[in-house]
């Protein structure tokens, strides 16, 4: 009896185990089931670096140097001495005005100045023989001092008669009309025959230099007081003044421009109407491929900086008010970071604060995670990781 008793409280023992047994593994499996599991997500390592900072600027193409030609004397155009759309050197001739009534006007001036010298002569020879006499009293003082005045008015009419024959002169020479700049000449809007007239408001032709070129690029006023700041305060090095590169898009081909240009000034005020500074830039147009007018951009080089990190933009992401934030990997586990941005730099946008160096910044998945979110980070090649 006491032996059965004994088997039936091992069997009762054995089954109560294998009970409790069942159930740690189902209490096991239920755990797993709601634990959350870890979402792939591809990722991109990030380390600090030196970045060239570049900004591009709407600008547009202006003439080196650009004169208007007009008439500085009055007169018929007997000559036009260029072809239209050729270049031109300085002081070539390009119109002959008629000279007729200038070489008479030079003939009757110099014959009023040999006249007035004659007079000073004469006038000069009465006043020498007057001092020998008006010591002895042999004259009086009042003959005596008119005969120093008539030299003295014997020499300003010679004076006034070379300033006339200077003038006759000048203007027989505004009679040629020469090119007071080397460049590309316009169209001709006057021919041989036509009357001009000193000093007009027509223009005859427009001379301008092409090469080099002015490209005025523009940019807004308060980006240029920040990066002035961060110069002064040394967080943007490797700017010298006189030494800053330009390169340069033309708008109507997408083409870069194959010549560098270099900064050579701000505007000292904004403008009103649109809150931009002007910025000049000259480029070497040796095959005058700009011509004043054109539509271009500019990208303008504006030192580096130092410490900072190209963030892949489809890893950007933004709130309601503008900030910018982006998800990285810590601890396996999404962590959100707001970021301090720069500028873009292609598919890049270039960051200063809110990454680590050797962060891992999350550029695929994003949809499907939030902060805190378990995930398996998958790394990415960062040109992938731009597309």
């Amino acid at each position: 009896m006491r032996s059965c008793l004994k088997f039936a409280g091992m069997a009762a023992l054995v089954v109560l185990v294998a009970a409790c047994s069942e159930q740690s593994e189902g209490d096991q499996q239920a755990a797993a089931q709601q634990q959350p599991q870890a979402t792939p997500v591809g990722t991109v390592t990030l380390n600090a670096q030196t970045v060239g900072l570049v900004e591009e600027m709407p600008g547009r193409t202006v003439a080196f140097r650009q004169a208007d030609i007009r008439p500085q004397v009055d007169g018929i155009i007997k000559e036009r001495n260029f072809t239209e759309g050729a270049f031109v050197e300085a002081g070539q001739q390009l119109y002959m005005i008629d000279q007729e009534v200038y070489l008479a006007r030079v003939d009757a001036a110099q014959a009023e100045l040999t006249r007035q010298r004659a007079t000073l002569d004469q006038t000069t020879k009465t006043r020498s023989r007057y001092d020998p006499l008006i010591k002895s009293q042999a004259v009086s003082q009042q003959t005596y001092d008119d005969a120093v005045a008539a030299e003295a008015q014997a020499k300003a009419a010679v004076a006034a008669a070379r300033a006339e024959l200077e003038q006759a002169r000048i203007n027989l020479a505004y009679t040629t009309v020469t090119a007071p700049i080397s460049g590309q000449i316009g169209s001709s809007d006057y021919s041989e025959g036509a009357l001009v007239t000193a000093n007009q408001s027509a223009k005859l032709t427009t001379i301008t230099q092409l090469d080099p070129i002015y490209v005025d690029v523009t940019q807004a006023g308060g980006r240029l007081l920040k990066i002035k700041e961060a110069i002064r305060n040394g967080r943007i090095k490797g700017i010298e003044e006189g030494q800053i590169e330009v390169s340069l898009i033309i708008d109507a081909t997408g083409e870069e421009y194959p010549h560098k240009g270099t900064l050579q000034f701000s505007d000292v005020t904004v403008n009103e109407t649109t809150g931009t500074v002007r910025l000049r830039v000259v480029f070497p147009n040796p095959d005058g491929t700009l011509l004043p007018g054109m539509f271009v951009r500019g990208q303008v080089r504006q030192g580096h900086l130092e410490g900072a990190f190209l963030v892949p933009q489809k890893a950007v992401m933004r709130r309601p008010d503008g900030s910018a934030y982006a998800y990285v990997v810590e601890d396996g586990k999404v962590a959100s970071k707001d970021l301090t941005i720069e500028q873009s730099q292609g598919q890049d946008w270039l960051v200063t604060a809110g990454i680590e160096d050797g962060a891992q910044v999350i550029v695929d998945g994003i949809q499907r995670i939030g902060p805190g979110a378990p995930v398996a980070p998958q790394p990415v090649e960062t040109a992938k990781a731009a597309e």
